[in-house]
């Protein structure tokens, strides 16, 4: 007989396998603790939970982009609503924002203005909502099966980030055609792109972990999101508002700290030759990227055995 099998048979019969007198009803735990038995969804240390989700990362990869190929199967024009779905978004605040309000005054080149601001915005924006249904809409998943969970709102990044791709090459080529030249510049667009894709990921951990028991949360993260779009500059400059309005020019200073703000400054910078970020964006995308990835994996590995139960 198996160890497991010698401890379960104790257990039953309330005694020891060497023959022993029983000690009456033993706690499970001493009784696992004596015969080297443990918990299968116990949490693992850090980093062996890290070499648990390194060795999974042809499944995350293969789960991201089967959800990005099976996203638009019902619809007639399928994956080219990657691209219309920003582009469309652009459209609109074009209209109201630059054309109604006067915005398109605050850039030389305000198409490409916009355009940037809105394709690297929805990249965060659909990487966090994804990511907050990512526990608890694969609860079946999750319990049917063992392995890391923070695989699932990884793969949901991933899969935002195979979208972005995409349309990046749609946001370059308008960008050129508006009259931008390439630059040396352009080489740093991965940089960008990797530090935002850190910031995704760690803010969407976080999420994961909250509504996961908090599903009221995905219908109060419409509004925040919404909230976050307007204050992120992504269809207007925010120096020149905040001097329009009267304000401090350190009150500027704070809206750029937004991550948001400060991804869309940075590749702003690269895109279009006449704009000019403060000096410190490319600082502030660093320091957000390595925060939220620290912080969000371990808040959302501390949590690690709770996913799934209920």
């Amino acid at each position: 007989m198996s160890q497991p099998e010698s401890a379960v048979a104790d257990a039953r019969a309330g005694g020891r396998k060497d023959g022993t007198p029983s000690r009456g009803k033993e706690p499970l735990a001493e009784l696992a603790s004596r015969y080297g038995l443990r918990r299968a969804i116990a949490r693992p240390s850090l980093p062996a939970y890290v070499r648990q989700l390194w060795e999974r990362r042809h499944f995350v990869l293969t789960y991201a982009t089967s959800r990005n190929v099976s996203r638009y199967s019902s619809s007639m024009l399928g994956q080219l609503w990657q691209v219309l779905t920003p582009l469309l978004n652009a459209g609109v605040y074009y209209l109201m924002f630059g054309l109604i309000l006067g915005a398109r005054n605050d850039s030389d080149n305000y198409v490409a203005f916009l355009l940037t601001g809105v394709f690297i915005f929805s990249f965060t924006q659909r990487s966090v909502s994804s990511g907050a249904k990512s526990i608890s809409g694969n609860l079946s998943l999750i319990r049917a099966l063992h392995f890391p969970r923070a695989a699932l709102p990884l793969a949901y990044t991933i899969q935002e980030l195979q979208q972005l791709a995409v349309s990046m090459v749609v946001l370059l080529v308008l960008v050129l055609l508006t009259g931008e030249p390439i630059t040396l510049l352009w080489l740093f667009i991965p940089v960008v792109l990797l530090l935002q894709t850190m910031f995704n990921i760690g803010a969407s951990l976080v999420l994961a972990r909250i509504g996961s028991t908090a599903r009221d949360m995905n219908q109060l993260l419409p509004f925040i999101t919404r909230t976050w779009l307007y204050a992120s500059g992504v269809f207007y400059a925010i120096d020149v508002k905040v001097e329009h309005a009267g304000g401090p020019p350190w009150l500027a200073d704070i809206l750029y700290l937004n991550p948001a703000a400060s991804y869309i400054e940075f590749m702003r910078d690269i895109l279009i030759s006449s704009h000019t970020p403060r000096d410190w964006v490319w600082g502030s995308c660093v320091f957000w990227a390595v925060f939220a990835l620290l912080v969000g994996f371990w808040y959302f590995w501390r949590a690690e055995e709770r996913y799934g139960r209920g």
